[in-house]
């Protein structure tokens, strides 16, 4: 069952529609002729099944928000794949289809679960700062946070990237393929180009003024002068050609080569509309050569005789998740009745309350720092404390919350001052993949702000992140000390909460989300939605949201603010913002060989989940 053929050839070409069919090949076949005159360009990638936010089967199983991606995937385990080898594949492809949330110039955090070893491992994949980084980058000379925005759009936001390095180090330790071959289908649909959805063209709009600064990124981004209309077809050939670098010179290109001399070039000298002036970067090829993406043990929190296995530092999702669900089980002792029965309002204002206390944690505590009391957060002793410290069944505790002291001595003394929220990751995207070997991975990519820094690396078609915007530019509260300020070659905190269940070992879910510091409590909402109120997974995945950061304010989707929930958390001390939307999950369930696929019913235009073989 756990065996992994290493296999010569995989797929080059999707199976998808074209408006004429293109054969699915391997490498070194041909795929189908189209016929068409040179000045013809080709038609577009299209995935061969409708988008469908479930499906059941069984053979493997691929969630994302994109339908061209998803179908990347499925066609990969269709021909022989594995999820790790699925997972790069659908995450090149978003890269294409996903500009604004993902690619080549960005990171990511990869959770894996490997049938051959029945072992959970993770891969951190996140920007790091370079070697030039000090407490005090983002500050003036006043010692003065400099304007966030103003850092967001330039050379100085600009960690190094990532992605590549985990796609070759997943391949390497799991995958069955070449990355060479695992990123053709990438090229493909670059070169062939997608048709537009009304996602793609409103954050393109969104972002055009910001956009229209940088030269290479409006050449790319802005045909016209203006986002690509709903219905036409992108094309990114520089994109293409990206790709192809990295297929023939390896992610060496990127570390150590002409494509990572072409990044550092763009960051460091970002070229500008005339009359625009921005910060440029200090990254280096020295800091691209250094990169590494390691391995890492997951966290893993006990919940409800389950095995959450999540990503640790410089994340902090895996605690903040962990930490938020064992709040849930003190408050269960405390009320004397379990979330599974209580009210969907007494549900909502415990998962509010549990995540404003997570987030107080993981503020004070987690960072890319030496010393981070991980095990003692995920205990169910200090949620215990925390509980008991702050939880009132009958009305929501002031914010923002105080931190708490995980030194695994636990009363229940009160706690002291309240910290500031703080800003995190927005443009980011996330995949779940599993296979017919039974393994599994949750993988969230990122390049930071929708849309990243802007600046997109010229003749090579994506952007860079601005991933380094999520270190905190002055210390959250004065005096005590901040794990998340600037430093040589630290890795910015993040909320990426790429999640993976077992039960006696044995997976039985994977999720994750995009939507920055909202990817904790989605993750964690759509666990409890499933594992405690008995949703489908679909429904749990679609069910309205509520997002406690810690803030003064509470963002919940309007079915929550506009219903009878909404004014009664409301009387109960919440103060509710509404929200348009909140994350965008994607899930697999697994059970023996058979795999329930789930993604949005809506949000973002609905997410795409395929199964190898469709029950029909």
């Amino acid at each position: 069952m756990h065996h992994r053929p290493r296999l010569s050839a995989v797929v080059v070409g999707v199976a998808m529609v074209t408006g004429a069919a293109l054969g699915a090949g391997v490498i070194g076949s041909a795929a189908a002729a189209v016929p068409r005159t040179v000045s013809q360009a080709p038609p577009p990638v299209q995935p061969a099944e409708p988008k469908v936010p479930v499906m059941t089967g069984g053979g493997g199983a691929v969630s994302s928000v994109d339908a061209v991606a998803t179908q990347v995937g499925i066609d990969v385990l269709r021909k022989g794949g594995n999820a790790a080898d699925a997972a790069v594949a659908t995450a090149a492809a978003l890269g294409v289809t996903e500009p604004y949330s993902a690619g080549i110039g960005g990171g990511g955090f990869l959770v894996y679960y490997d049938a051959r070893s029945g072992r959970v491992q993770t891969i951190d994949g996140r920007e790091a700062a370079p070697a030039t980084f000090t407490p005090t980058t983002f500050t003036g000379s006043d010692g003065a946070a400099l304007d966030f925005a103003t850092v967001v759009s330039s050379g100085l936001s600009v960690g190094v990237p990532g992605t590549p390095a985990l796609w070759d180090e997943a391949v390497h330790r799991w995958g069955s393929a070449p990355l060479a071959s695992l990123l053709k289908p990438a090229e493909e649909v670059a070169r062939r180009g997608f048709v537009v959805d009304t996602t793609f063209h409103q954050q393109t709009a969104d972002n055009a003024a910001r956009f229209a600064k940088f030269p290479a990124t409006a050449k790319v981004f802005l045909p016209d002068g203006q986002a690509p209309a709903v219905g036409s077809v992108f094309r990114n050939p520089d994109l293409a050609r990206a790709y192809r670098e990295l297929r023939t010179g390896g992610v060496s290109s990127l570390y150590r080569g002409p494509l990572g001399a072409a990044v550092v070039d763009a960051a460091r000298k970002p070229a500008t509309a005339a009359g625009v002036s921005v910060y440029p970067g200090q990254i280096t090829t020295a800091d691209l050569a250094r990169y590494r993406a390691p391995v890492k043990a997951p966290t893993v929190a006990d919940y409800r005789g389950l095995d959450v296995d999540g990503m640790p530092v410089p994340s902090s999702g895996g605690i903040a998740v962990g930490e938020a669900l064992n709040l849930l089980e003190a408050y269960d002792q405390r009320t004397g009745e379990p979330v599974a029965r209580a009210s969907e309002t007494q549900y909502l204002h415990r998962f509010a309350e549990s995540t404003a206390t997570a987030f107080a944690d993981r503020n004070r505590w987690v960072g890319d720092v030496p010393g981070v009391p991980t095990n003692e957060l995920l205990s169910q002793g200090f949620a215990d404390e925390r509980a008991c410290q702050l939880f009132d069944a009958a009305k929501a505790h002031a914010r923002p919350i105080p931190a708490g002291q995980p030194d695994g001595s636990y009363t229940c003394e009160p706690a002291g001052a309240g910290a500031a929220p703080t800003r995190d990751d927005h443009g980011t995207t996330n995949l779940t993949v599993a296979d017919r070997w039974g393994n599994v991975a949750s993988y969230t990519l990122t390049i930071e702000q929708t849309g990243g820094s802007g600046i997109t690396v010229p003749g090579y078609g994506f952007l860079l992140n601005n991933e380094l915007t999520d270190f905190n530019f002055t210390p959250v509260t004065p005096g005590v000390p901040d794990p998340n300020l600037p430093g040589a070659g630290k890795r910015p905190r993040s909320s990426m909460s790429p999640t993976i269940v077992l039960d006696k070992g044995t997976p039985v879910l994977a999720v994750g989300s995009p939507g920055g510091a909202t990817i904790i409590t989605t993750v964690a909402q759509v666990l409890t939605e499933y594992l405690d109120r008995d949703l489908d997974l679909v429904d749990a995945i679609a069910a309205p949201r509520i997002s406690s950061r810690n803030g003064a304010r509470t963002e919940a989707e309007p079915a929550i603010v506009n219903g009878p929930q909404g004014a009664a958390l409301t009387a109960m001390g919440h103060t509710l913002t509404s929200v348009p939307e909140l994350g965008a999950a994607t899930a697999i369930a697994l059970d023996g060989g058979r795999f329930e696929a789930a993604a949005e019913t809506s949000r973002r235009g609905g997410g795409s989940a395929q199964v190898v073989n469709p029950d029909r």
